[in-house]
Formats: structure tokens, sequence, C-alpha cells
């Protein structure tokens, strides 16, 4: 595959009821460099201006943006832009992975207490516990001495086909065994069910988040905003292999069209805005996301 240049925008509008007085914001919209991915430029705007922010990054690589807000706001705006370069990793050929059983092997000796360990990877987290059922389903499709890839590509076949894609029936606060008994949800569910599965039975998996490149069908004009962000799962091959990356809401290896953000052990550990906010009444959530793909050097537009 041909390295890919994109444009990424991303507007993440807050609109409050009323006036809120006081916030405080973690932001995780930012690219960095992953192997396989070049940030070349990027730009966060932000209104209204923060009172205060910080810039820092986490455990897992993932930039993180603090902000602190003390003057009134009825609205939050975050604008970011960013022209990127991927050039996704061959993934291995599956037949000649490593059984799966001596990658659970591996991942149970493994000691490196670094944030790309399995080690990290291995136990349930905040937004993935362990559930019998859902390590048996998994266990289905990991026969004795099959290739780790083989038996992962099949897991990931089988959510596709047999979970619905249906937005509204869960939500971020959902555990994997709401998505599971409904057999409904979306990118994030099937991830976090994936995960759930492959920890279960031993093995290292993690959660990405990113973006989604989306192709219009012929004769149809790509329409502003339809692209998405979308999460995936990282599944650890073994040694040799290292971390492959799957999308078991499209029953594809994360290739060109993948875009990763940021890298956790759940949806936790990304979300994209969290935090604190001292305000009376509802407030709404709109974000909208534009991914297109660049002919090399052109330059950065920032909407206006």
């Amino acid at each position: 595959m041909a390295a890919v240049r994109y444009q990424i925008n991303q507007t993440t509008r807050y609109e409050y009821v009323n006036d809120v007085a006081l916030s405080s914001q973690l932001v995780r919209l930012s690219l960095v460099d992953r192997p396989g991915l070049s940030v070349l430029s990027q730009e966060v705007d932000i209104h209204p201006r923060p009172t205060a922010q910080r810039a820092f990054h986490d455990f897992f690589g993932n930039e993180n943006l603090w902000l602190s807000f003390i003057e009134p706001h009825a609205v939050l705006v975050i604008d970011t832009h960013a022209i990127v370069e991927r050039d996704a990793p061959v993934p291995p050929a599956a037949a000649q992975t490593p059984p799966w059983e001596a990658v659970r092997e591996a991942c149970a000796t493994h000691f490196d207490p670094g944030p790309d360990s399995p080690a990290q990877f291995l136990f349930p987290s905040r937004r993935v516990s362990l559930d019998a059922q859902i390590t048996a389903y998994a266990a289905r499709s990991f026969k004795p001495g099959r290739p780790i890839l083989e038996a992962v590509t099949e897991l990931s076949n089988r959510i596709y086909t047999g979970f619905e894609y249906a937005p509204g029936v869960t939500d971020v606060a959902s555990d994997p065994r709401e998505a599971f008994d409904l057999r409904k949800g979306v990118c994030q569910d099937f991830a976090h069910v994936m995960i759930a599965g492959l920890r279960g039975i031993g093995l290292a998996a993690g959660y990405v988040s990113g973006y989604l490149r989306t192709i219009p069908p012929p004769g149809k004009k790509r329409l502003q905003g339809a692209d998405a962000m979308h999460a995936w799962v990282g599944v650890w091959c073994g040694e040799e292999h290292g971390w492959v990356e799957i999308d078991p809401t499209n029953a594809k290896l994360a290739g060109n069209d993948h875009i990763p953000l940021a890298w956790g052990r759940d949806y936790v550990d990304v979300a994209p805005v969290k935090g604190v906010i001292r305000v009376s009444g509802a407030h709404t959530l709109k974000a909208t996301v534009d991914v297109e793909e660049l002919e090399p050097e052109k330059p950065l537009v920032v909407p206006a």
C-alpha cells in the first residue's frame, strides 16, 4: 500500500442551556507520531479561550490538553486541524503467525512494564471486565494450535456478522456485556466485546481510537462531516509480529483508511473530551469530522 496523506478537520461543539460558571476539561484530540503515522502539521483552536491550559503525554503516549475556564460561557467549541501521512504497517500472513497458545504463554511471562508491553493489556480495565460468556464466545475461534491471527480474524468476522450496528442502543458508559446480550451497538461496543473475549483467554488486547476515511458511492458527492471517529482493536501477536490492529465493525485489518488518534486499555483511556463543569440544566454535543485525502505537498486549509 502506498502512503496516503490526509487533512483531518474536526469540530466538537458543546452548547449549554445555562452559562457554565467553571469548567475543567481533558482533551485528547491531538494526533502524535506513531509507527505508520506521521503528523505533518496540526492546530487546535478553542473558543472561548481557556483561562489556563497545559499539554502533556500520558502513560500510553497520547497527547492530552488540560483546559480550565473560570469565565462564564454558554458554548465551548474545539476545532482541530491536522495533516498526516498514513503508511500502515503490512500485517503478517495470518497462517504464518504463531499458535495462539504460544502467544498466550509469551504474554504471561512478559514482564516489561512499558506502555507497549502486552502486560498492560491482559487484565480487566475500567470499561472492560472479564465475562465468562464473552470468553466462551471468543474461545470458539481459538482451536488448539491455530495461528493467532487466523483466530483473531475469525473472531472479528463473527462479531461483524453476528452483531447489528445500531447507534443509540448503548452509550459511552455501557459495559461490553450489555452490547453482547443485545448483539447490537456501535464501534466502541464491538471493540470492547472483542477485547473482553481476547483477554478472557489470556491474550493482550488494546483499544484504538481514531478516524475512518469513508468513500461515497460511485457518482455521489462526498458529504461534509460524513467521516467519523472510530474505534478498533490492537492484538499482540508475539515478539516477532508485535501489535496488529483489526476492525471488528468492518471485518478488516486496519490499513491506510484507519488513522489512529489514541491508544489505551479501553474507551476511558482515550475519551476525546472529559471533564467537570459547574452548571444547571442540560447540554448538547455535536461533533463533525472530515477526512480528506490530499495530493502531496498540499498546504493545510483551515475552514473559516
